[in-house]
């Protein structure tokens, strides 16, 4: 088992991923803002394509707490990384700032973009 943990961006837009790699999949954790938190939860199943079967798609299945939005970083994160590393992944998201303004929001999306492809970057496609 390998962990990967880095923080992205500063203050309240800091974002913490951490990508812990086992033999058999991928746990993801995007954490940040003030108010670090679970939110939403993904999984993502790697199959072959139904238009391509010798490409990689991905079932993901998302449980998000009511009221929350960080189900529409966690599908999407889970869906990418999936067909990615051809594993299963589970992602949990939890991003909050009170009173958050559109950049904000823009701002937090950027840096959990970066620290996705810095991490990825960083594992390589799936070391055994």
């Amino acid at each position: 088992m390998r962990r990967f943990s880095r923080v992205f961006g500063q203050g309240k837009h800091s974002v913490e991923i951490t990508f812990v790699v086992t033999a058999e999949g991928v746990i993801v954790e995007v954490l940040g803002g003030e108010k670090p938190h679970v939110g939403a939860v993904a999984l993502g199943q790697p199959r072959p394509s139904l238009k391509d079967p010798g490409k990689i798609s991905a079932n993901v299945t998302v449980v998000p707490l009511l009221g929350h939005k960080d189900d529409e970083v966690a599908k999407p994160l889970a869906d990418t990384l999936a067909r990615h590393f051809n594993k299963p992944v589970v992602v949990v998201v939890g991003i909050h700032i009170d009173n958050a303004s559109e950049q904000d929001i823009e701002i937090l999306l950027n840096n959990v973009d970066e620290g996705v492809r810095h991490l990825i970057e960083e594992i390589g496609k799936f070391p055994t």
